[in-house]
């Protein structure tokens, strides 16, 4: 089958950062296929329970194949019908003698072919996702590693709060992907059922051999089997949208942080730099985010579309009135969207360029006052919580009032209230004061390392390659 002229618009973030695997699942050829792909199979499984010939079911199978299919002919006729499956049946019928002809889509609906054929192209999508996280997660991990005892600011609501380490603020990105990657694997077999009910969901047409023949097809297609219709229980397939979406909020938090990491005032964290990434056109001494920039485009895009996901699961009685066309513009784009996500991610992660000294020195901004509360922890053994807070409290303000640190101050308020003797000496430092970061590092990589890759059955793959 020759690909029709593409409809959709240029979308110049797609094209400048789209996942091409992602692209290619959800591509024309490849939806076409997935639909093929569940003829094949339901030829098979009749034949095999004898509701058709075994001479016919080859034919059929023979005949369901892109190369007979005439694509300008199948979406004239799916413009006027409304939806493509009957130009398709058509097509593999025309390619037929007399006889098994009449053997093609025999009892099944429209929604049958195209629902399980999407449910093989999110099992696909899925599989590829898995392995966008084990490539992220890996690369990741080894940051953790690298960086668990670089000592830096932990931030809260944009300022200097404690002590921590990169190491330690990497691995709840890791522990985060981890549980992706666990979510996947529960959703997996949900995502990847078949439909093959008939048109009222009641199997009728298909005969007394219905629940085998859906056996059996399932299996040949290596989707999950069920006896239970879901022409209009769509919250499989919102399910999967959301884990699109929800992977790429997860990539959108480290690129939020490099975006804020990289400012010229700050200057903790880079993208990788090779000639001219990220340049302006006017200004020569630009380096922009440009990979974090677009993740965060992809999570805004990604979040617009997901709010569209409870409205496919609106559908009512039988069958949607309309609600089914939502998820045909949505499904494939926010699987694009987290693959290419995952990608961008990916190459921020493995090019990452870490200033430990520049992170070790912003701990002196502002005077010092990072190390406020474990100056106060410090003295609340001894002299009470409150009181110690009150204590160093006044310290702070008056080391910001005067321009000084807070080293120097505290010692000085404490005389004043007679604490002098009560102040350690030296004072706790940042490297004192990172608690458990260590252990956070190594807790998360060792789960991450736990975390097993998303077993797909060989099934879709083996069917859409046949």
């Amino acid at each position: 089958m020759t690909p029709t002229v593409g409809r959709s618009p240029f979308s110049l973030l797609t094209h400048l950062a789209g996942d091409e695997e992602q692209l290619q699942i959800f591509a024309e050829n490849s939806t076409i296929e997935s639909w093929l792909a569940v003829e094949r199979a339901l030829a098979r499984a009749q034949a095999r329970h004898g509701v058709i010939g075994r001479e016919d079911a080859d034919a059929i199978v023979g005949a369901a194949r892109l190369r007979t299919i005439d694509g300008e002919a199948l979406w004239k006729s799916a413009r006027n019908v409304g939806y493509p499956i009957l130009g398709l049946v058509r097509g593999i019928s025309g390619a037929l003698p007399p006889g098994p002809d009449g053997r093609v889509h025999y009892g099944a609906t429209t929604q049958d072919i195209m629902d399980s054929g999407l449910a093989l192209q999110m099992v696909r999508s899925l599989a590829a996702l898995d392995r966008g996280l084990g490539r992220l997660g890996d690369a990741l991990a080894e940051r953790v590693d690298e960086h668990a005892g670089t000592v830096m600011a932990a931030r809260t609501h944009a300022q200097q709060a404690v002590p921590t380490t990169f190491g330690a603020t990497l691995a709840t990105l890791l522990a985060q992907l981890t549980r992706q990657r666990r979510r996947l694997a529960e959703a997996a077999p949900r995502i990847g059922m078949i439909s093959l009910f008939g048109a009222g969901g009641t199997a009728a047409a298909l005969g007394p051999c219905s629940a085998e023949v859906r056996a059996t097809a399932a299996g040949l297609l290596g989707l999950q089997h069920t006896d239970v219709p879901w022409h209009v229980d769509r919250d499989g397939v919102a399910e999967f949208g959301w884990l699109c979406s929800t992977i790429v909020a997860s990539c959108a938090k480290l690129a939020r942080n490099v975006v804020d990491l990289s400012r010229t005032e700050i200057g903790e964290v880079f993208e990788p730099f090779e000639s001219h990434r990220g340049a302006s056109s006017t200004m020569p001494q630009k380096v922009n985010p440009i990979s974090s920039e677009i993740v965060i485009g992809l999570t805004g895009t990604a979040g617009a579309l997901a709010s569209s996901l409870p409205r496919i699961q609106e559908a009512g009685h039988e069958r949607a009135a309309g609600e089914w066309q939502i998820e045909w513009q949505v499904i494939p784009q926010l699987a694009v969207l987290a693959g290419t996500a995952l990608a961008e991610t990916l190459v921020v992660v493995e090019g990452m360029r870490v200033d430990a000294e520049r992170m070790r020195a912003n701990l002196e901004q502002d005077g010092g006052l990072v190390m406020a509360e474990a100056q106060m922890i410090s003295l609340a053994a001894t002299m009470g919580r409150e009181h110690a807070h009150d204590l160093v409290y006044e310290a702070a303000a008056r080391a910001r009032r005067d321009g000084r640190t807070l080293a120097d101050v505290l010692p000085e308020v404490a005389e004043e209230k007679g604490r002098r003797d009560l102040l350690p000496d030296p004072l706790v430092t940042a490297d004192d004061y990172v608690g458990e970061a260590a252990r956070i590092a190594g807790t998360a990589r060792g789960e991450w390392a736990d975390v097993p890759a998303l077993a797909v059955p060989a099934g879709p793959i083996a069917e859409l390659a046949s």
